[in-house]
């Protein structure tokens, strides 16, 4: 087959110097008088071609009544237009007869092949549509020789910048025809990649100024054979290298030298089958930075300007941080120059730093700055959003019509939709539309993704001495002013951004029923947000003799609170302020354990206020963030009961060691009642998030989390309600007495703390996450951790380094249906009392997203 591909070349270039010549005109029968002019009587086609023959007749551009000369420029015209086409390999124009000055003329071609199936060998299956896809080898595609070679030399460069420098691509195409005659391709394209090659030596010359060392150590991803490296691979890829040459270059630019050459020669292959990277170096002159002047500003005076700038005369020129300062490519939210003139209204500014003056090593600048007019918003919109209301996404725009425009306004505004969690946040961006600089205007159009909001959450684990199952629905964009209106049902009244949760979470031991609802701008003037939630919890006493539950003996948690958080202009609008006002009902029904084993029959009420202050300045996608923080420090405090209703608790406790001593169970229970009937406490919480792009998407997420339950009274002593309870995947928080479930993996489920549960825990977490996909039907990352943490029954107990360790790794997948689910594998390394070695390797499960 090779041989027919290099005789169709010859043929094919053989007939292009034809139709050149104006030669492929032929008289089959009868003659005619070369340059005589002719009328077209009739055109035939003959030949392989599929295609109509009229069509063929109609793109050639002649047709029957034209004036022609024969041979001439119609006809060259016309064999050019078929050949041209790319479908036929042969094209010849006929005089078939002349009558007169009538001619008859027959257009022959010979259809080239089509592409039938293409097979590949030598890589993994799962690349094989983005071979066919990036070649456009599909079926029906014409077979030309241009197509096989450009599609060897596209793999072969593709592999060779991968690494794979001694790649070759073999093409095999097969001829075949089908039933009709017309001829098919069946086309093997076999790739044999070889072994990546590893650099041996990278080799300096020309570098006075910084060892070879240094440079070696600015080159990221380029690194030379070292055994003792683990983490780098020596192996060449083209594009890396490239972008280290342009690294060294910026190193050299940083220290003054300007005008810095970096060149290097094709690698050179050694014996053992590496090679070696020779690199030469034109440093040039080291510059330093001479006088600074500032031209065309208005706004801003140059003391101001030449601070913000950051160079001063006499420094060494540093052309990479001169640019950054002039204008961050690197970061559309940079403190530069550029960006304080377009945040503060002037869009159509534009500065330009010239030199212009060099005296020996030293550089005088003139910082151009052509300001134009300052510029409004005009109009602003939104498209894409087909569930949200407008008002919904207006009222979290920072940008307004007739407003000073902002660009820092445009970039918090995206923010703002990614937060809100309706939107796919990778998709969200700002259109600037019909800028005009005559009048000061520009429209802005932000466009929107919609996805998924309401989430199914399904929930398993084990925790609390057995299995918890939650069932739970949550609807994150609801619409309750609609949920009497029948048509909004599609198939829930949605687009208010209301949040609506109803859960079920049930074992042997436990059945939690809830329900809770959020309007996040009451009032729809301001971003308040309205919380209200209501539960009701039946938790059954486990019988050690049965091994099982009695539901005879039952402890019933009836709950409500009342929310309302506001968000803060001072000390700036990421903080939030929130308040709430809670109540719970204990009534215990034949229920004897622990503390409460003299009140079986008793009750007990918490009301308590809680005040937090958080601040949240996470980048836009909430699920995976790449920069920002989010912290916040909340207290939790009961009404100080001891102050004033008169009961003596030091007395009380000297009543309750008596009737231990006597034995009388009445007047244990009296006391006890009296002590817990309302609860008296207070709880302070702080949990912060800290996220850093470390390298390109490889995030680090810092996590410090403190908690502290405590007594207004000592004679009182601290509750037996609000505790913590550390280890495991934060899953067993099963009853809403106010205890807290702390993960801390690579531990089982509340082991980290006593029976009861801790007064204080700290816990302090490590994590490295990268994405693998952000599609936004499924976007997953994965993440390796390192924490610790541990809690503890009093204050004197407390050592903030005696903790619990665990180092593991897992995966996150977020389905907007499902919310959050994900897997970790977490080692204990610490010993947990009364085992005999470190605990080892748990498994942790999340199933679905928690409220």
């Amino acid at each position: 087959m090779e041989k027919q591909v290099n005789n169709l070349s010859k043929k094919l270039s053989f007939l292009f110097i034809l139709f050149v010549l104006g030669a492929s005109v032929h008289a089959q029968e009868g003659n005619y008088t070369p340059g005589s002019k002719y009328i077209i009587e009739d055109i035939t086609v003959s030949g392989n071609a599929s295609f109509n023959k009229q069509t063929i007749v109609t793109y050639s551009g002649l047709r029957k009544g034209l004036s022609l000369v024969v041979p001439g420029e119609k006809t060259s015209n016309a064999i050019k237009k078929l050949w041209s086409s790319n479908l036929f390999s042969n094209v010849n124009i006929y005089v078939t007869k002349v009558d007169g000055n009538a001619i008859y003329l027959d257009i022959e071609v010979t259809e080239l092949p089509t592409l039938n199936e293409v097979k590949i060998t030598g890589i993994k299956k799962g690349k094989h549509d983005d071979i066919i896809k990036e070649n456009n080898l599909k079926k029906g595609t014409r077979v030309t020789e241009n197509l096989l070679t450009t599609t060897k030399n596209y793999l072969e460069n593709k592999y060779a910048k991968e690494g794979y420098l001694k790649s070759k691509v073999y093409l095999n195409p097969v001829t075949t025809k089908d039933s009709t005659g017309k001829e098919l391709v069946n086309l093997v394209v076999n790739i044999d990649r070889g072994d990546k090659v590893k650099i041996k030596n990278i080799n300096f010359s020309g570098n006075e100024s910084f060892a070879s060392s240094k440079l070696k150590g600015a080159m990221k991803n380029t690194k030379q054979r070292n055994p003792i490296r683990i983490f780098k691979r020596s192996k060449f890829i083209e594009k890396d290298y490239q972008e280290d040459l342009k690294k060294i270059e910026a190193k050299y630019k940083e220290s003054g030298f300007r005008d810095i050459k970096v060149t290097s020669s094709d690698p050179t292959y050694n014996e053992d089958e590496t090679i070696s990277l020779n690199i030469d170096i034109k440093e040039g002159k080291k510059y330093y930075i001479g006088d600074i002047n500032f031209t065309g500003n208005t706004v801003y005076p140059d003391k101001f300007l030449r601070q913000k700038l950051g160079l001063y005369k006499g420094d060494i020129y540093n052309g990479v941080l001169l640019e950054k300062q002039i204008a961050d490519a690197s970061d559309p939210d940079a403190d530069d120059l550029t960006n304080l003139y377009q945040n503060n209204g002037y869009l159509f500014s534009n500065i330009v730093p010239v030199e212009v003056g060099v005296r020996n090593d030293t550089i005088d600048f003139e910082i151009r700055i052509s300001e134009g007019k300052l510029t409004h918003f005009k109009n602003i919109s939104v498209v894409g959003n087909d569930k949200t209301n407008d008002h919904v996404i207006y009222r979290e725009l920072r940008t307004k019509p007739g407003q000073v425009y902002s660009k820092q306004k445009i970039v918090r505004s995206l923010r703002e939709l990614g937060q809100l969690g309706f939107f796919d946040a990778e998709q969200l961006s700002p259109n600037i539309k019909n800028p005009n600089p005559n009048e000061g205007t520009v429209d802005v159009e932000y466009s929107v993704v919609e996805k998924g909001s309401s989430q199914v959450e399904l929930q398993g684990g084990f925790g609390g001495g057995g299995f918890i199952g939650t069932l739970g629905l949550s609807f994150n964009n609801f619409s309750i002013r609609n949920i009497f209106n029948k048509e909004a049902y599609k198939p829930l009244p949605m687009g208010d951004g209301q949040r609506l949760s109803l859960r079920a979470q049930a074992s042997r031991f436990f059945q939690t029923y809830s329900f809770s609802f959020s309007e996040p701008w009451l009032g729809g003037r301001r971003p308040q947000q309205f919380s209200v939630s209501l539960s009701q919890t039946s938790q059954f006493r486990f019988d050690p003799v049965a091994r099982d539950v009695d539901r005879d003996q039952r402890f019933l948690i009836t709950g409500v609170t009342v929310g309302l958080a506001r968000r803060l202009q001072v000390p700036d609008d990421y903080f939030t302020l929130s308040t709430a006002v809670s109540f719970q009902h204990y009534n215990l029904k034949n229920y004897q354990t622990g503390i409460f084993q003299n009140i079986s029959n008793g009750f007990s009420n918490n009301l308590a206020f809680t005040v937090g202050l958080s601040r949240n300045s996470l980048s836009i996608n909430p699920i995976f963030p790449t920069a920002g923080s989010k912290f916040g420090v909340t207290g939790k405090f009961s009404i100080p009961y001891s102050l004033f209703n008169g009961v003596d608790y030091a007395d009380l406790e000297r009543q309750r060691e008596i009737a231990v001593e006597d034995n009388n169970r009445n007047a244990l229970a009296r006391i006890d009642q009296e002590k817990y009937k309302w609860l008296e406490f207070y709880k302070i919480k702080f949990d912060g998030d800290w996220y850093n792009t470390l390298y390109k998407k490889l995030v680090l997420r810092s996590n410090m989390q403190f908690g502290f339950l405590g007594a207004y009274n000592n004679d009182r002593g601290i509750i037996p309600f609000e505790r913590f309870f550390v280890g495991g995947d934060g899953l067993g928080a099963f009853s809403l007495d106010g205890r807290e479930a702390v993960g801390l993996r690579g531990y089982p489920n509340q082991s980290l703390s006593s029976t009861d549960g801790g007064t204080i825990f700290n816990k302090f977490s490590l994590e490295l996450r990268h994405p693998i996909t952000m599609n936004p039907s499924a976007s997953i990352f994965a993440l390796a951790f390192m924490e610790g943490g541990n809690s503890y029954n009093t204050f004197s107990d407390y050592n903030p380094f005696d903790i619990y360790r665990s180092a593991g790794a897992g995966i996150r997948i977020f389905m907007p249906a499902f919310g959050l689910l994900g897997i970790d594998f977490g080692y204990g390394f610490d010993t947990l009392p009364g085992q005999p070695k470190r605990n080892g390797w748990e498994t942790h499960f999340i199933l679905g997203q928690q409220f």
